[in-house]
């Protein structure tokens, strides 16, 4: 089966855990179209570039997934509907990264950056 990412902005005002449970919710949505999510990560709440919605902030969530097409297209389209989500990004990949995203890695496993002068 084909291999996706997709990150998805949730409403700032709701909770951590109800901002979890959308993503329990869109992977059982996977599961019972033959799909698999392979892992998921909760990134938090973080600020946008700019206001979606007249929102400045909101939970944002990744979804390793192994799922057909048809199950993908479904999950999208209850995404698009659920008036708690406010952006959908997919994007089929060749193969998924060992290890946790760039996002949920320590800044120290980013790399050294130089010292500040005064």
């Amino acid at each position: 089966m084909p291999l996706y990412e997709h990150v998805f902005i949730s409403r700032q005002d709701l909770s951590n855990t109800q901002a979890e449970a959308l993503i329990e919710e869109f992977s059982t949505v996977l599961s019972e179209n033959g799909g698999s999510v392979v892992e998921q990560e909760y990134w938090g709440v973080k600020t946008m570039a700019y206001k979606v919605n007249k929102n400045r902030k909101g939970h944002y969530a990744f979804l390793k997934t192994d799922a057909p097409s048809a199950a993908v297209q479904e999950m999208e389209r209850l995404m698009r509907l659920h008036e708690d989500v406010m952006r959908v990004l997919t994007i089929k990949v060749d193969g998924h990264e060992e290890g946790p995203s760039v996002q949920m890695q320590k800044r120290d496993d980013r790399g050294e950056r130089r010292e500040r002068r005064a």
